[in-house]
């Protein structure tokens, strides 16, 4: 099992930690494609895949319960266009870094912590791995930790940060 403890550090279970720092945010062409293939394998289940990441991520962390207010269906239907949006930038994902911090300090406002982003990751991955089975290989869960990593790193670092209209 991974567990994504930080944005920065990657832990397996059997104890080996590994690191990897804002100049690694870049992930390579076969990470690219592994999540993209692995995330059209999930799409033609994402109304039951974005019920059991919530139900995950409430189960593992309650308190990001209070978070969501509204009704969950169409919080998962926007969880999952987010995520096949980000997918399908991979390759080019400096246009929507603007976006994802806007959306970062949003996050805030809604009451949002450094340490939610852990559960998030760790409800991730454990959702990959329940929809894709054996499909979801060492390799494969490498990926999606390196592609959370990138856009949490990014959220996180827009959040410690004052919004550019109070600069």
């Amino acid at each position: 099992m991974c567990v994504i403890d930080s944005p920065s550090v990657v832990r397996r279970s059997a104890g080996r930690e590994v690191k990897v720092g804002r100049k690694d945010r870049r992930m390579t062409p076969d990470q690219i494609a592994l999540v993209r293939q692995s995330f059209a394998k999930v799409l033609p289940i994402k109304e039951t895949a974005a019920a059991l990441f919530y139900d995950r991520l409430f189960a593992i962390d309650p308190s990001t319960r209070p978070l969501f207010r509204r009704d969950m269906a169409a919080q998962g239907a926007k969880l999952m266009a987010a995520i096949a949006m980000v997918v399908r930038s991979l390759d080019n994902i400096e246009p929507m870094l603007e976006g994802i911090r806007a959306l970062a300090r949003r996050h805030v406002q809604y009451g949002v912590t450094d340490t939610h982003y852990a559960s998030v990751g760790a409800a991730l991955l454990w959702t990959l791995e329940q929809g894709l089975g054996a499909e979801f290989t060492a390799e494969v869960r490498e990926a999606w930790a390196s592609a959370y990593h990138m856009l949490s790193s990014t959220m996180m670092e827009a959040a410690s940060q004052p919004s550019p209209q109070a600069a």
